[in-house]
């Protein structure tokens, strides 16, 4: 079949595809509309945010004085779409503008949330446009306080709960930390989870999921995936609890005490044959020299291939020095150079001598103080009745820009969190996760585009029709994309050679034709230098290490253009 014929019936089935795709496909049409879920506190960052949220006017304090004119929190936030095309059209989010500084924004509860006898959810997005090699994109739940100015907002702002990730040189990991109150003194203690799991780094949307149950157990999910579960009771330090019982502070140990298990032995004495100064290796007598050992063959000979280059200028390179080379005939032999007797262990050594040790007849066992009950003793058994929390803040410091926050759920229900998931998250992440797929099917094909540019025009055409071809019968779509690239090919394979046939038959062109010429490549230089390389063992001891090397010098040949007929 004709060329002529296969074109326009695969443009018809490739029309017809565009339209049934079209209509079919949701993830590229998705329109953003708030959502129907509820909860005490939700958050998507439509255009009415600035109502809800306030950037920190906090002043630094210098010396114990506050700076008037210094902003504690200089970073500046703004609610935008992401850098990329969105996943959801019209869906933006609240972005940290700017790269090596510290940000600082709330925004208060219509009224504060109170976690007694309920379960609490917190969830939100982060998406690191930039990545994150260090900074914070936590939140802060903070607590409750009716005198609480937003405007006043910073890092000693009391807090309930602070959850999410933060990343920094070694440290990669997902916050979750909550401040419980002493019931019997008032105090305030930080609880941290004890092995928190990893925070993800890369520039996708990723969902952060706490949920904390009123049998005081929680887990924390990444992206709706289960990464860490625990207890209040069990899993974080310091405990929640105190000990029942505790050391007694006035109990001290006796002074005839004795608590040394063992003891030297005070009747042995060393023999008489014991010789200290005996060495630990001594040469063996009995080795003797190999047959094939060559006294005075050198380790290592000037490299007989090796030639002073023909540019070699004495008076500014200095005298040439061929490089050296492992003697080959020593790798024949046994070795080379000087023959030594070898050592070996010395059979006589026995070092220097010490007593033995016995058991000691005096040992009375480890000594700890007694056991009194804890006067500060206390058991909260139902930690997840956290302080009341009035609001929500984020207080980072960061190196990267463009981290965004969006679809931030407080509340109670892990269903409604979820729902609220499955409308936002889950289509950003379909999305993205094809993008992705999309991104790494490209880089073989680049690959190919660079091996076809190198053949000749008609080859090239060729190609990429059969190749249109092939893809138009797996996916239409697709293929429709790339037909002004064909059709391009097809009017060069055309033109091309008329264009040709009429330079050369329409006269003798006027100008010469320049053509690239390489000027002689001149030879390698070589040269004797000393480098010191610093090393360090698992110790950490640093060492300045000196090697004389042999260093090749290259030129790159310059290409000159000359006339040809």
């Amino acid at each position: 079949m004709k060329l002529t014929y296969i074109v326009p019936a695969y443009l018809a089935l490739i029309s017809a595809a565009v339209a049934e795709e079209s209509a079919a496909a949701g993830e590229s049409a998705v329109q953003f509309h708030p959502t129907k879920v509820t909860a005490p506190f939700l958050e998507q960052f439509t255009s009415d945010w600035e109502q809800r949220w306030t950037p920190s006017h906090t002043k630094k304090v210098i010396d114990g004085v506050e700076d008037e004119d210094l902003l504690q929190y200089k970073g500046k936030w703004a609610v935008e779409a992401p850098v990329e095309s969105p996943a959801i059209k019209g869906d933006e989010g609240l972005v940290v503008k700017d790269a090596a500084a510290h940000h600082a924004i709330t925004a208060k509860f219509d009224k504060p949330i109170d976690t007694t006898g309920k379960p609490f959810v917190a969830q939100y997005e982060v998406k690191l446009q930039n990545g994150l090699e260090c900074g914070g994109a936590y939140m802060k739940l903070l607590t409750a306080d009716s005198s609480f100015d937003p405007a006043k907002f910073g890092d000693k702002t009391p807090y309930t709960i602070m959850f999410g990730p933060d990343k920094c040189g070694m440290t990669n990991k997902i916050h979750f930390i909550f401040r419980h109150k002493n019931p019997k003194t008032g105090e305030i203690e930080e609880k941290h989870l004890d092995a928190p799991p990893a925070a993800k780094s890369d520039k996708n949307t990723h969902l952060y999921t706490l949920v904390v149950n009123t049998d005081q157990t929680f887990k924390i999910l990444v992206d709706n995936e289960e990464v860490k579960k625990g207890s209040l009771l069990t899993d974080f330090t310091p405990p929640v609890n105190p000990p029942k019982e505790i050391d007694d502070p006035n109990d001290k140990k006796p002074a005839t005490w004795v608590d040394e298990a063992k003891m030297v032995d005070p009747e042995a004495t060393k023999p008489e044959d014991w010789d200290e100064d005996a060495p630990l290796e001594i040469v063996d007598e009995s080795a003797t020299k190999p047959a094939d050992w060559l006294d005075d063959a050198p380790l290592t000979i000037p490299d007989p291939e090796a030639e002073k280059p023909a540019d070699w200028d004495d008076e500014e390179d200095g005298d040439w020095v061929a490089p050296t080379i492992s003697n080959p005939a020593c790798e024949k032999a046994s070795g080379c150079g000087e023959w030594k007797r070898p050592m070996k262990r010395n059979p006589d050594y026995k070092g220097k001598w010490k007593a033995p040790m016995i058991d000691n007849p005096q040992y009375k066992g480890v000594w700890s103080p007694r056991k009194i009950a804890n006067p500060d003793y206390f058991e909260d058994k139902t930690p997840s009745n956290f302080e009341k929390i009035g609001a929500i803040g984020f207080e980072i410091w960061t190196m990267q820009n463009g981290i965004m926050f969006d679809n931030v759920y407080v509340g109670h229900s892990a269903s409604d969190a979820k729902k609220l998931s499955d409308e936002t998250f889950a289509v950003k992440a379909k999305l993205e996760q094809k993008q992705e797929k999309e991104e790494e099917a490209k880089k073989p094909a680049a690959e190919k585009k660079t091996a076809l540019a190198a053949a000749p025009l008609v080859d090239q055409v060729k190609t990429q029709v059969v190749n249109f071809l092939e893809r138009a019968r797996e996916s239409p779509v697709d293929a429709v994309k790339e037909l002004p690239l064909v059709a391009g090919g097809l009017a060069a394979a055309v033109f091309l050679p008329l264009l040709l046939i009429s330079s050369l038959f329409g006269g003798e062109s006027k100008k010469k034709t320049q053509k690239p010429v390489a000027s002689p490549v001149p030879a390698e230089k070589t040269a004797k230098v000393t480098k010191k390389t610093v090393v360090a063992n698992d110790e950490g001891d640093v060492a300045v290490v000196e090697k004389d090397e042999v260093v090749v010098k290259k030129r790159v040949p310059k290409v000159v253009s000359a006339d040809s007929d």
